[in-house]
């Protein structure tokens, strides 16, 4: 299946493992936001930092992906897994040689 809902879900997925990984950082966005409208600074500035957050999500969760940090990631959480740990007792892994 790599029709247009793959690869819409897939975006979905680098913009989705971004903002959750990163996700403290709307804290500091809102922070300046809130900080923007009592000082009279410009709206603008906190929506280019909006928009280059988002535009960071993305690119974030891309490499994630790209370069084997979620794999490792759920490797990770495989290894508290019990159903995991059952799993690799009964079968245990063919190795090809």
């Amino acid at each position: 299946m790599k029709g247009y809902k793959y690869k819409i879900c897939l975006h979905k997925q680098y913009f989705d493992l971004g903002y959750g990984i990163t996700s403290y950082a709307k804290y500091f966005i809102a922070l300046f936001g809130a900080y923007s409208v009592m000082e009279k600074v410009p709206l603008k500035l906190t929506l280019f930092l909006l928009v280059g957050y988002m535009f960071f999500c993305y690119a974030f969760g891309w490499a994630w992906i790209r370069f084997g940090w979620f794999t490792a990631s759920i490797e990770v959480g495989n290894t508290f897994n019990l159903f995991v740990k059952e799993m690799r007792k009964v079968y245990k892994p063919v190795v090809p040689k």
